[in-house]
């Protein structure tokens, strides 16, 4: 084979590998995308309380989590005695629609997802008594533009997760062992093989209440940052947290990128108790 044949069969291996690798991020969401749904969709008459479940996604695409998580979020709602509508048609962030629901759950969300207009109608939403739950990737993208959601609503900017290796056994244990809603788990609750996130912040010094914390000393906390990720924090290394603002109600959780995780009885618990403070008048 002649030099340039040889640097032809090179050129087309790479050229194959890029390809490949490009198609691969693309189909993990890792490449931001600016996919807006302009036209509502049609929600049923609810007779009954009504829950809404949220999954769109702009970003990274948790293909095995969402449908698991789906589904226990549905059947915990249920069990809670209200109707369940799920969607990834983010159109139905407008007011009309919005006001149909007791609360509104974001199911590993990522990526910028709404237009400034449904932006404006969720906030409101918020302001005038929403309840907002908030599952793992919804809270999970290295930035926003949109800093409201992550200032008064998350209330703490992710930074990265553990990646050497990615998922670890680790030890979480509650922040207050007086509080109902975490009395029911064990102390310490060590949840397997998860992906650990980190944030900028302790959301507690802005008035949120911290329900559970990881201790970092239990899974591999290598400083060695992979596409600038860390996975620790500063003093309290928070995971779930939550907030009474002026009329409505946030709880967020930083566990779920594994779908297993949701098949845990204490997390499902967890979950459960979410659903009923966040809807408790």
């Amino acid at each position: 084979m002649t030099a340039k044949k040889v640097a032809l069969v090179i050129f087309s291996l790479l050229l194959v590998t890029v390809v490949a690798a490009l198609l691969y991020v693309n189909y993990l969401g890792l490449i931001p995308r600016h996919d807006y749904d302009l036209e509502k969709p049609v929600i049923p008459d609810f007779e009954g309380p009504s829950v809404l479940i949220f999954s769109k996604t702009n970003g990274y695409i948790h293909r095995e989590a969402i449908p698991a998580a789906n589904t226990v979020l549905t059947k915990l709602a249920q069990d809670n005695n209200f109707q369940v509508y799920s969607t990834e048609n983010a159109a139905i962030h407008n007011p009309e629609q919005l006001r149909t629901f007791d609360l509104v759950i974001w199911n590993n969300v990522s990526g910028d997802v709404l237009t400034e207009t449904q932006r404006e109608h969720f906030k409101t939403w918020i302001e005038q008594g929403g309840r907002w739950l908030g599952i793992h990737a919804s809270g999970g993208d290295m930035q926003y533009d949109w800093s409201w959601y992550v200032n008064e609503l998350i209330g703490a900017q992710f930074i990265g997760h553990t990646m050497h290796p990615q998922f670890e056994d680790a030890t979480l244990n509650k922040a207050d062992s007086k509080l109902d809603i975490t009395q029911f788990l064990p102390s310490p609750w060590i949840v397997p093989q998860e992906e650990w996130y980190a944030f900028d912040r302790n959301p507690i010094d802005t008035g949120y209440e911290i329900l559970i914390k990881v201790d970092e000393s239990s899974y591999n906390t290598d400083p060695t940052p992979w596409l600038g990720f860390v996975a620790t924090m500063e003093g309290m290394h928070p995971l779930v947290w939550r907030k009474n603002m002026k009329h409505g109600k946030m709880f967020y959780s930083a566990i779920g990128h594994q779908a297993h995780t949701y098949d845990l009885p204490e997390y499902q618990q967890l979950l459960s108790n979410a659903i009923t403070w966040l809807t408790v008048k």
